[in-house]
């Protein structure tokens, strides 16, 4: 069954500086609070979340506590008293923070063990009693589509098709789809717990045997046939599996073949998960937890939870996937904003509602921001025309994205500002990009006012060559798009490179008003524009079109 998707985003340019919201705006950086809880088979997750109107927001608190709603449960059907009284104190502590936090609402759903469970309608009670919540139990579908929502929304895929896998503890959710759309939604009835109720003796300290093993994968190849003949009739670009399993088994694959913890660009191959699943299997559960990158926590039903996931990475075909720490939570929050405004996702890509929501919350300039990432486009676009770089759209968008984020080092002090800059976009955790384009708009961000990237900086050590050349020539423009914007007052208009000989080039500004600071500021910075573009370059201002009027 497919869906109508959504389009991609406009640009920054498509939401109206007074959108942006302020102090006593309603809904804006300071307005509205939404918490959102996740009450799953293992684990119940919160976020609470300030929101913008324009679709945006900024996390305030991120909670996750281990529960164990399901132990036991899928042997006998029923959730039992002790692991209900764990979640209701856990939930009733939550939503107490959520309240302090000002929460205007608080949405809170349950997953596999909850819809499971023949009391499910006594648990609901007691939470809706003890912990003031009214809790909506969703179907497995309903939990796959917002599982899609929220891993989609931290990725940018643009024209690809991704089989999502999200390993939960009494069921995996199976997605086919897109950015904005999803082709096909499958729930499984396999989770790391119900393997473990099945097929493991409660509180068995010992290895599990290869025969054990064999007969979780079986079970699993079992529930995923139906999932196995979408793929092959939806093939697919990529795969990308989240959940606490999968990231705790990256990591442990990490640290072990690569002697590090897990990095962002970082993938789970099917080779390795197998060698993974293969020494935690023949641990004793002492040594198990004792393993780097294991939660200890998590040690009693990794290896089922490696069982389901290398199962499916053979049944579907595949050889690697991207590993993801988004999943239905944060699909809640996207399914909220959906319903306020189903046009919300059509004004920004992922990229950039990443770059916005960091920008706020570093309390930047905004309307300065974009005149400068206005400008750094139109430079871009002229130079480009002047054939004086050979870079396109990719290059263009991460200019853009490093001019909205020039000045965020201001939060921490003004004092080297660029270096601070620098720090804050390499370890905000810009969702939807990778990290060499990370790297580049760090870098771009943090040679915007002096100094050159020359080879040998450590801010370029991630870079191949022609991104360093890149980061040369685009740090130049936005130190010009930034001078032009000196005293942030949105003077000049328009800004563009004209040829005036085969080694010079004139800067043509057009303004409204005499831009005397900006056009000083810009003149400090000629003979970096000559050393990255190798030509001279002049500066010409004159004054802004007006539009034409009607005669009477």
């Amino acid at each position: 069954m497919s869906r109508q998707g959504v389009d991609a985003g406009r640009g920054y340019a498509a939401v109206p500086m007074a959108a942006a919201g302020g102090p006593g705006t309603p809904d804006g950086p300071d307005g509205a609070v939404r918490a959102f809880l996740d009450i799953g088979t293992n684990s119940v997750r919160m976020v609470i979340v300030q929101l913008a109107p324009d679709g945006t927001h900024q996390v305030l608190v991120q909670e996750k506590e281990t529960v164990r709603l399901g132990e036991g449960e899928f042997v006998g059907g029923d959730l039992r008293p002790e692991a209900m009284d764990r979640a209701v104190v856990v939930c009733r502590n939550f939503a107490d923070m959520a309240r302090a936090n000002g929460a205007h609402e608080l949405i809170a759903v349950a997953t596999a063990a909850t819809r499971e469970a023949r009391n499910r309608l006594a648990f609901t009670a007691r939470l809706r009693a003890e912990a003031g919540l009214e809790v909506r139990t969703i179907s497995g579908r309903e939990e796959a589509r917002l599982i899609h929502l929220g891993v989609a929304s931290g990725l940018h895929l643009g024209d690809r098709r991704a089989v999502f896998v999200d390993v939960g503890g009494g069921s995996t959710e199976v997605i086919i789809g897109g950015q904005h759309a999803y082709e096909a939604l499958d729930s499984l009835k396999v989770g790391a717990i119900r393997l473990a109720n099945l097929f493991l003796a409660p509180g068995d300290p010992g290895p599990v045997s290869k025969g054990c093993y064999r007969r979780m994968m079986d079970y699993v190849r079992n529930a995923a046939l139906r999932s196995a003949q979408r793929l092959r009739e939806l093939p697919t670009d990529l795969a990308v599996a989240g959940s606490g399993t999968a990231e705790t088994l990256a990591d442990i694959s990490a640290r072990r073949a690569l002697g590090r913890p897990r990095q962002r660009d970082d993938v789970l191959s099917l080779k390795e998960l197998a060698a993974v699943a293969r020494w935690l299997r023949k641990m004793p559960l002492a040594e198990r937890r004792r393993v780097p990158g294991m939660n200890a926590g998590r040690a009693d039903i990794i290896v089922p939870g490696a069982a389901i996931l290398e199962s499916l990475f053979v049944e579907f075909g595949l050889t690697e996937a991207r590993i993801t720490d988004r999943g239905l939570r944060e699909g809640l929050i996207v399914d909220f904003l959906a319903g306020r405004d189903p046009q919300h996702l059509r004004r920004m890509t992922v990229r950039e509602r990443s770059v916005l929501n960091l920008g706020r919350a570093c309390h930047f300039d905004e309307a300065h921001a974009r005149s400068v990432a206005h400008l750094a486009a139109q430079l871009f676009d002229s130079a480009a025309r002047l054939a004086l770089h050979e870079y396109g759209p990719a290059e263009r968008e991460l200019l853009v994205h490093a001019a909205m984020l020039h000045d965020i080092g201001t939060f921490l002090s003004p004092t080297r500002h660029d270096r601070h800059a620098s720090y804050l976009v390499r370890n905000a955790d810009l969702l939807g990009f990778d990290g060499t384009e990370i790297a580049l708009i760090a870098a771009v961000a943090r040679f915007h006012r002096r100094g050159f990237p020359h080879a040998g900086r450590a801010e370029l050590a991630d870079l191949d060559e022609r991104a360093r050349r890149a980061v040369a020539l685009l740090s130049v423009l936005l130190r010009l798009a930034e001078s032009l914007d000196r005293s942030h007052a949105g003077l000049v208009e328009s800004a563009a490179f004209r040829r005036r000989g085969r080694r010079s080039v004139t800067l043509s500004v057009r303004s409204a008003a005499e831009p005397t600071l900006e056009l000083w500021g810009a003149r400090q910075h000629l003979p970096a524009f000559q050393r990255a573009f190798g030509c001279r370059l002049k500066l010409r201002c004159g004054p802004a079109e007006r539009p034409a009027v009607a005669a009477p």
